[in-house]
């Protein structure tokens, strides 16, 4: 219907030469005068008082009035293609406004491989990076026969090794299963004064030997640690630990102990993390906790407080964990998700189950992201809580980021409905899991068989 305005009574079908604010107005497509407004004589009066005002009839003489005329029919003549798009607005329906117009639509599922990028090697510090002629060396060395010696390569490349470069080399050869030749390279490199000394290359030739078990402890133990800087030490525990040689590397320690002498606290956590796989080395465990406890200077890494708390749960330490994860909060650092998932197996093994679930809810509040080991402690905390809703919608967000549900959480969840006397929900989960490829052992099944003939006796 035509919209008729005070203004301009004309309506839609008016002559575009009344307007004066628009240069262009369409054509008339036949809008129905039989609508419009009834007109007063007042209205008429009016508008002819309007039309007279605008172009102005009492000033302008007949020759001027057809001059204007003439230049404004030329401004308004009408394209072609101007009248087909604007005819095209009133064709077809007219879109309707929507009904809520600020709905929110629910996010995608999150991806678990976007979300939980791989996780690759943390970059290593204070390593420069090796020159091409290093990296030749290493294979050429590698494909040298039995009866050469690693001067050989390494003259070539001399002129163009500089200090700490050759570390790198023997760490390689190391890991090849190549010790002498790495005592090969060292022995090459104490001839080239641009190249030694140097504490690198005697720490990584220590380390190598040492983890090889082709490094022999110093009669005078008191007096080699006495003189004996702490790097070399180092080097010669960190190689005993990964060589296995946990005896050799204990008397050290004892030596450098008695001596009063301050070494990493990297080392104390991975003879910890050594020594904690053997039960019987309890003894040992705790006095290397207690001398770690004296420290005021401790510093450690995540990896490192992670792998000592773990010890610790394994030993039913659980005042240490608990001190551990506090002392890591307070000194400024967020724990990430395995720390939180150990702290929480700590609560859970020592039956705190409260205190566990509100440290469930400090991961949600932070937004931490559950792995599979951290769902895994999460579903057995409110399964040993009975809360079988909680468990199952944290069962149900597990699948939905992407992670396949282990034996033990379908099985704990079987036992969970079975408690409830929901046998469809328990017939549900077991077809889910054959889907899944596990087998249910016999006592689950049989215990599944009497509950359903108890119900339909």
């Amino acid at each position: 219907m035509p919209v008729v305005s005070e203004k301009f009574p004309l309506g839609i079908g008016a002559s575009p030469f009344l307007c004066t604010s628009r240069t262009k107005l369409p054509p008339d497509f036949g809008v129905n005068l039989f609508l419009e407004k009834p007109r007063t004589e007042t209205d008429m009066s009016t508008d002819t008082e309007q039309i007279k005002s605008i172009y102005g009839h009492n000033s302008d003489s007949p020759e001027e009035e057809d001059d204007k005329e003439d230049h404004m029919n030329i401004d308004l003549a009408w394209e072609s293609d101007e009248v087909e798009a604007i005819s095209s607005l009133f064709q077809g329906r007219i879109p309707q406004k929507p009904g809520k117009v600020g709905r929110e639509r629910p996010l995608p599922l999150p991806l678990p491989y976007k979300l939980r990028p791989l996780g690759f090697p943390m970059p290593k510090k204070h390593v420069k990076k090796s020159s091409a002629g290093v990296n030749s060396s290493r294979a050429s060395i590698k494909d040298l026969a039995s009866d050469d010696d690693v001067s050989a390569v390494l003259n070539k490349w001399a002129p163009f090794l500089r200090k700490g470069s050759l570390s790198i080399t023997i760490r390689e050869l190391g890991l090849m299963d190549l010790p002498q030749r790495a005592l090969q390279t060292f022995c090459w490199a104490q001839k080239m004064p641009h190249l030694y000394p140097d504490d690198r290359i005697l720490t990584s030739t220590v380390e190598v030997l040492a983890k090889k078990r082709e490094l022999k402890l110093p009669v005078n133990l008191e007096k080699f640690t006495s003189s004996t800087n702490r790097s070399l030490i180092e080097a010669m525990l960190k190689g005993f630990v990964k060589g296995g040689s946990l005896n050799l590397a204990w008397k050290l320690l004892s030596v450098v102990k008695q001596s009063k002498r301050m070494l990493d606290p990297g080392i104390y956590a991975k003879l910890i993390l050594e020594l904690g796989k053997n039960p019987d080395k309890h003894i040992l465990v705790e006095e290397l906790l207690g001398d770690l406890g004296e420290r005021d200077d401790l510093n450690l890494s995540q990896q490192d407080c992670t792998a000592i708390m773990k010890v610790c749960i394994r030993h039913r330490k659980f005042e240490i964990v608990e001190s551990l994860f506090y002392w890591f909060k307070q000194s400024g650092r967020d724990p990430s998700v395995v720390m939180y998932t150990t702290l929480l197996h700590s609560r859970y093994s020592e039956n705190k189950y409260m205190e566990a679930l509100a440290l469930v809810w400090e991961m949600e509040a932070r937004e931490c992201l559950l792995d599979l080991p951290a769902y895994r402690v999460v579903i057995k905390l409110f399964i040993g809580l009975k809360d079988l809703a909680r468990a199952v919608r944290y069962f149900s967000k597990l699948k939905e980021a992407g992670f396949s549900p282990t034996y033990d959480m379908y099985r704990d969840l079987i036992n969970m409905y079975m408690v409830a006397g929901r046998v469809g929900k328990c017939k549900e989960v077991c077809k889910e899991a054959s889907m899944a490829g596990f087998s249910l052992d016999k006592r689950t099944l049989l215990n599944l068989s009497e509950l359903e003939k108890d119900i339909l006796g």
